[in-house]
């Protein structure tokens, strides 16, 4: 009787053994909970040519919105469209021990030194708006496209006016607002009734431009188009044409699909905006920022598309906000 009812212990020790592995293997401890296991937070650094233009405030915030749910801290500096303080703020942030750093650079060529910095700190970059000239110091880069969004308001002006006189005001050494110039300029060259009559370089804020445009106004040069490289540059630009009273309305294109430009195309007094999507940017920047600290392959170039934005479609957007 002794050694059945010890069988029988023995039997059940087995049985109540075996349901808890099984049990543990089907609900973990940390299973009870759906939060993960605390971490260490992450340091991510941003600069941006700029933060005097909405755009890179969306794009900066939505970077943040993601690093922040993450549990991580993000930095962000501005160079004020000085590429040596850019430099310096990217060696500080190194110095701070960021995991990586997102780059939107002020000059493509100057900012290298700092780019290798990076790779020599094993720190990867990660290259948003617009490009670097060494593609090989970056982990990769996420912009819009750029040549498209000038393919897009020259069809737009075409399908418009029969012939034009255009100013064109772009950003120096920003490739950005280059390659946009250069889908427009491609779009008309077989077209000798759109005349560019001047080209001027700009910072892509709107004071500069403004400024710009009022000494262009200054020479009574004719013309009734102005491209922007971006929404302050063809703001800077209608604020000049208003204060000057210039009459007939000069049709205005921008870059960007800001609030501001939307407003503007809603009052008529800007034509169109091709609209770039940095809330949208802001988010695949950071998830590729984390992908490839995770070990995951990304893509060396991202894409995001533009839309052309005029009156016709204007009520299919957000005014207030960005996409």
């Amino acid at each position: 009787m002794e050694i059945k009812k010890r069988y029988v212990l023995l039997s059940l020790t087995v049985i109540f053994t075996a349901a808890a592995i099984i049990a543990a293997a089907i609900y973990p401890k940390n299973r009870q909970h759906t939060k993960p296991a605390a971490h260490k937070p992450l340091k991510f650094g941003a600069t941006y040519m700029t933060m005097n233009n909405p755009y890179f405030t969306a794009l900066n915030e939505s970077i943040r919105e993601v690093v922040e749910s993450n549990g991580d801290i993000l930095i962000t500096r501005d160079p004020a469209q000085n590429q040596e303080r850019q430099n310096a703020q990217i060696q500080e942030m190194l110095d701070e021990g960021v995991a990586g750093i997102f780059v939107n650079p002020v000059d493509w060529e100057v900012i290298t030194p700092a780019l290798k910095a990076c790779q020599e700190a094993k720190v990867p970059v990660f290259n948003v708006d617009t490009d670097v000239r060494d593609q090989q110091y970056v982990a990769t880069t996420i912009q819009s496209n750029n040549y498209q969004a000038g393919v897009q308001c020259a069809q737009d002006m075409m399908s418009k006016l029969d012939s034009a006189r255009i100013v064109i005001m772009n950003h120096f050494n920003i490739r950005s607002t280059t390659q946009r110039v250069q889908g427009f300029l491609d779009t008309i060259k077989e077209h000798p009734q759109y005349q560019v009559v001047r080209k001027v370089t700009t910072t892509s804020e709107l004071e500069v431009a403004m400024d710009a445009m009022k000494q262009i106004l200054d020479t009574n040069l004719k013309f009734d188009v102005v491209l922007g490289g971006n929404d302050p540059t063809a703001l800077g630009a209608l604020a000049a044409l208003q204060m000057k009273h210039v009459e007939p309305r000069v049709m205005i294109y921008g870059i960007d699909g800001s609030p501001d430009g939307k407003a503007m195309i809603q009052q008529g007094y800007l034509e169109g905006t091709s609209a770039q999507k940095p809330v949208r940017m802001g988010q695949i920047s950071a998830k590729a920022a984390y992908d490839y600290l995770d070990g995951k392959e990304i893509r060396k170039q991202i894409t995001v598309e533009v839309t052309l934005i005029t009156r016709e479609n204007l009520a299919e957007f957000d005014i207030d906000g960005w996409q």
